[in-house]
């Protein structure tokens, strides 16, 4: 058995929230498996929605580059070792450079340039992950880098008219779909993107939580526990903060297309964290 060590209790409560006594009787359960304590504590409803349990505690940045015309996109994370260098005007423009060269080419060496950085700022820097978006139709990619560089939002939107992209409405729906996502951390755009396997993980989850409950009630819970899953992990299915979440994303969508008088979709984005490891 894996020792359980404070520092394990202390990594799973910051994941759960759950008290240090649950959380040390989860891990001797699974023998120190994070991921299966996760679990316990969920089904015994001790344990607010998981965090990713490859957070990492780093300093560090999100940068972005969007090309003129908006046509491709880029945003990195870069880390540091404190947070002095994260708020250095010289190594955000070493970011910002980064960036840049991700989004002109997505091979692009980067070896070279964060090593003369580091020799320059004396500390390790790590280029920890990036990503690029390309239209290869009619639509446009945006970014946005929430105040203090700590959350970046990558997202492409598409259009099937080529006139629609260059509509206020349109814009605006980019700009605002960025926000949300920024705010809101959804991790898919629509609920066909989940697997399988992890619908029936959380459907076990739900059933575990009311199985004490009246049988002719447990499936309309389960139900409604789902829902709010689905509200919590689809981008479509929240609640759209610009309007006070009284309307869902999918439905302000529909209206922005009967504005703009075509079918715009959320092809896909990328939200980066610093700190968060990459999926």
């Amino acid at each position: 058995m894996a020792e359980i060590t404070a520092a394990l209790v202390g990594k799973l409560r910051e994941m759960t929230s759950a008290g240090l006594m649950e959380c040390k009787k989860a891990l001797t359960e699974t023998s120190g498996d994070l991921e299966a304590a996760v679990d316990i504590l969920r089904k015994k409803g001790v344990a607010a929605a998981a965090k990713k349990a490859g957070r990492e505690a780093r300093e560090g940045v999100i940068a972005q580059c969007i090309q003129p015309g908006a046509r491709a996109g880029a945003i990195v994370e870069i880390n540091c070792e404190t947070d002095f260098v994260a708020k250095n005007e010289s190594f955000r423009s070493f970011c910002d450079e980064i960036a840049g060269a991700v989004c002109a080419n997505p091979a692009v060496d980067m070896e070279s340039m964060r090593t003369a950085q580091v020799a320059k700022i004396g500390e390790n820097i790590l280029i920890s992950r990036h990503q690029r978006f390309e239209v290869s139709s009619n639509g446009a990619v945006a970014a946005y880098i929430h105040t203090g560089a700590k959350v970046g939002v990558l997202v492409e939107v598409g259009a099937v008219k080529e006139a629609t992209v260059s509509h206020d409405d349109f814009k605006q729906f980019v700009r605002d779909i960025t926000l949300q996502i920024a705010a809101a951390s959804p991790t898919v755009v629509s609920r066909d993107q989940i697997p399988g396997a992890v619908i029936e993980k959380e459907t076990e989850i739900a059933v575990e939580q009311v199985k004490n409950k009246p049988p002719q009630a447990v499936a309309k819970i389960v139900e409604g526990k789902l829902e709010k899953f689905f509200q919590n992990t689809c981008l479509l299915d929240q609640g759209f903060v610009k309007r006070n979440a009284e309307v869902t994303v999918r439905e302000h969508l529909i209206e922005v297309s009967k504005n703009v008088d075509d079918d715009i979709v959320i092809r896909r984005f990328s939200r980066f964290q610093v700190g968060e490891a990459a999926a």
